[in-house]
């Protein structure tokens, strides 16, 4: 029988401009930590087709009211990640925003010029990249995301943790870690869930 997360605070899902994404890992993670006991809170963010950084925003501050201070984990993927850089960014020095113990950003995009994106993604740029305020959002963050990611040219290490001076795990011909690369079930994040420290082990 595989193993059961022993790490029981709960869990943040905020999916990326896809929805929930069937067949992607977030709705087996979500099944997999409830089966474990876990409580996981994941919204349906609006209109992902054509999202808007207010609407996800409100959204968000509703999804973490009432979680433990430095009690709970968060882990957003794709455009969700710009969400909670600005979250991060805008709520820096609000005492009564619950702040998360761990936070995983995974595949976060970048902007490329003439880039196929959906229109509302235009609300989420320019990303926030402030190192004080990202850092004093959670007890930790780190960063996952593969060297070929067609939303990440250059990688997310060179593209979000240098200018962040942030970890990031590289996880070799992953693209956006999305099912189409073979990221349903997906073990390793199972596991960060299940551990306390921070490291992501692809």
């Amino acid at each position: 029988m595989p193993r059961r997360p022993t790490r029981t605070v709960p869990t943040v899902l905020l999916h990326g401009s896809i929805g929930h994404g069937h067949g992607d890992w977030q709705p087996w993670l979500a099944d997999q930590l409830r089966t474990a006991g876990r409580e996981v809170r994941f919204p349906e963010l609006p209109n992902p087709q054509r999202p808007d950084l207010a609407e996800w925003s409100s959204v968000l501050r509703d999804t973490l009211a009432g979680l433990p201070d430095d009690g709970f984990d968060v882990i957003a993927h794709s455009l969700s990640c710009l969400l909670w850089l600005h979250h991060a960014t805008n709520h820096s020095g609000e005492v009564k925003a619950s702040r998360p113990a761990r936070v995983a950003l995974v595949a976060p995009p970048v902007a490329r010029p003439g880039a196929d994106l959906a229109a509302g993604w235009s609300s989420f740029y320019p990303v926030p990249l402030d190192i004080d305020a990202i850092r004093g959002a959670a007890d930790g963050t780190v960063l996952v995301g593969s060297d070929d990611d067609p939303y990440c040219p250059g990688g997310v290490a060179q593209a979000y943790g240098a200018p962040l001076k942030m970890a990031a795990t590289v996880v070799p011909g992953a693209g956006s870690l999305t099912a189409e690369t073979g990221f349903g079930p997906w073990p390793a994040v199972l596991d960060w869930c299940g551990r306390d420290n921070l490291a992501f082990i692809a």
